[in-house]
Formats: structure tokens, C-alpha cells, sequence
């Protein structure tokens, strides 16, 4: 079930984050995202627990895509697909007409997804990423286009 994240899921975001990100968000710095307008963040939930957490920032018509994680033993059921599917259709209804998001350049699967729901390359960040060291893909989609 994806679903708007609520306070009660900010742990277990948390340790997502701390899982699979080498520079993680905090609980701490969540929870204030969390409690701002223009920030939107849904969560993959399964059996209780939060299999998987996606994040968008909006700043006038354009998003930005923050943050997507799913669980690695929850990957393969479409769950990030769900989460970026719906945080798309969240900033459409808010206004948005480009999104945009970066994306470590040797996470392939994850570039296919996002090529899959119509992301295109625009662009790379040299060294964005660190532990390890690694450029990022700028990608966009935009609703005009």
C-alpha cells in the first residue's frame, strides 16, 4: 500500500536512509521536511512495516525528486515504480510541470525506471555522489514536452 508518510514512519524511513544512502537524511532533519508544504513523502507499506520511502520538493511548477529507497529484500514488486508513479501524479495535482532528479550514473536500474516513466538525461553532476566517489545523471521529465 503506498500511502502519504505520517509521523509514526519517520524511524523507519530514517533507518532506510541509513541503510542504503552514504550520506543519509536524519530522523531529525525528515520530521522538518515532513511538517513543510512543499515537501511531499509517500511510503511503500507492507505487513506494518515501511518497505520503501520516496520524497519530492516542490518549488513553484518544478520538483524535485529528494529521495527514493526500497527495502532490498522488497525490491522486484514495483514498489519504487509505485512510489515515483504516485509522487508524479501528487505534483501534477499541486501544479508541477518538470520534475527532476539525480541519480548515481551505475545505478542502472534505477536510470531504466526513471527512463521508463519518461525521465530523460539532461545533464551530469561530476562527483556529486561520495562513499563511494561517483557522478550523478541529472535526469527530467517535463510535462509540456
Amino acid at each position: 500500500m503506498i500511502r502519504p508518510m505520517r509521523e509514526e514512519d519517520l524511524k523507519q524511513a530514517a533507518d532506510l536512509e541509513k541503510r542504503y544512502f552514504s550520506l543519509p537524511w536524519s530522523e531529525k532533519t525528515l520530521r522538518e521536511s515532513l511538517e513543510r508544504q512543499e515537501y511531499v513523502f509517500l511510503v511503500a507499506e507492507e505487513e506494518g512495516q515501511i518497505a520503501g520511502y520516496a520524497g519530492l520538493l516542490q518549488v513553484m511548477e518544478e520538483g524535485d525528486i529528494t529521495n527514493v529507497v526500497v527495502d532490498e529484500s522488497c525490491r522486484g514488486r514495483g514498489l519504487g515504480r509505485g512510489l515515483v508513479s504516485r509522487l508524479l501524479e501528487e505534483g501534477k495535482a499541486r501544479g508541477i510541470r518538470a520534475f527532476t532528479l539525480e541519480v548515481r550514473v551505475g545505478n542502472a536500474g534505477a536510470i531504466r525506471l526513471y527512463e521508463e516513466l519518461g525521465f530523460r538525461s539532461e545533464g551530469v553532476r561530476k562527483g556529486f555522489y561520495d562513499l563511494p566517489k561517483e557522478d550523478a545523471l541529472i535526469m527530467w521529465k517535463r510535462e509540456d514536452t
